[in-house]
């Protein structure tokens, strides 16, 4: 196939691993299927068949159809390059932001959502990173020591979640964001030591922004209340709280105010025996050098 002289293989389903459809989200299945019955309209409606609309946008036909059909999740560009050929003026294009939430895992998706609508994050992590600190290597290299190993498809969704979520630090005004890591968790050397280096120098960066708290736990300081595992409180704009804890409640989520208070109470205690903000980047600093 020539395109301007040039030789160009359409892209098909083996090249895009991690756009399928999660068979048990009824929202995402909707939602797809609606995009691809708009896209086939508009397409038929122009009377261009699925081989030649493919050729026009880069991909084969076998993946146009399953895209119409809503068993494949379209990619940005292509409902971009879809609006263009088909003179959708733009309507093709303005579906992206729900096609967009439709390639995240559900869970996910909705603890993306309160994190979004949240004006102050308060975090404990006492094995890992919080999501929103990671970087992408040091994301993939974590959700590689997942056992079973998960597909490549399934790896590359759940990284693309993760990193949708940091979305939260170009918000304007932006929630005040408070952690608390453990020092094991930054000794770790996950993902090997370059990636760890570049975890470090991340932390840094992250932790000069005015909205965000860094602190570290030492090792040596064991009296206080995150033995239990992660604590995460979520307060929203209208007085509302959300909450949970490893240990506590089952581990469920929580919207009760008293519930939500008992973990405040245990960040508050946590928070109050970790080093401070200054300590901590100067901690996170020496460990850099170390490394």
């Amino acid at each position: 196939m020539s395109v301007d002289g040039e030789v160009r293989r359409l892209k098909t389903e083996a090249d895009e691993p991690g756009w399928e459809v999660d068979p048990d989200d009824e929202w995402g299945l909707a939602v797809i299927a609606t995009v691809g019955r708009q896209l086939k309209l508009r397409r038929e409606a122009v009377g261009m068949r699925a081989a030649e609309f493919g050729e026009a946008v880069g991909y084969g036909e076998d993946m146009v159809y399953k895209i119409e059909a809503g068993k494949r999740i379209p990619q940005p560009e292509y409902l971009d390059m879809a609006d263009e050929v088909l003179g959708a003026g733009g309507l093709l294009s303005a579906m992206k932001e729900d096609v967009k939430k439709v390639r995240y895992p559900k869970k996910v998706r909705d603890l993306a959502d309160l994190e979004a609508k949240a004006v102050e994050l308060l975090s404990y992590g006492s094995h890992a990173l919080h999501g929103l600190l990671q970087t992408r290597e040091f994301a993939r290299a974590l959700l590689m020591t997942r056992r079973p190993t998960p597909p490549d498809e399934q790896l590359e969704k759940a990284l693309a979640a993760r990193m949708a979520r940091k979305a939260i630090y170009e918000r304007s005004p932006g929630p005040e964001l408070s952690f608390v890591l453990e020092e094991t968790t930054l000794r770790r050397p996950i993902g090997g030591k370059m990636v760890q280096r570049k975890q470090l120098e991340h932390l840094l960066e992250v932790g000069q922004l005015r909205n965000v708290e860094i602190q570290v736990m030492p090792m040596d300081r064991w009296d206080h209340p995150g033995s239990g595992g992660r604590i995460q409180v979520l307060k929203f704009g209208d007085g509302t709280a959300f909450g949970r804890m490893d240990d506590e409640f089952n581990g469920r989520p929580v919207h009760d105010p008293r519930q939500v208070r008992i973990l405040e109470l245990r960040y508050g205690i946590i928070r109050a025996e970790a080093l401070t903000a200054r300590e901590s980047k100067a901690f996170i600093e020496q460990l850099l050098g170390e490394t």
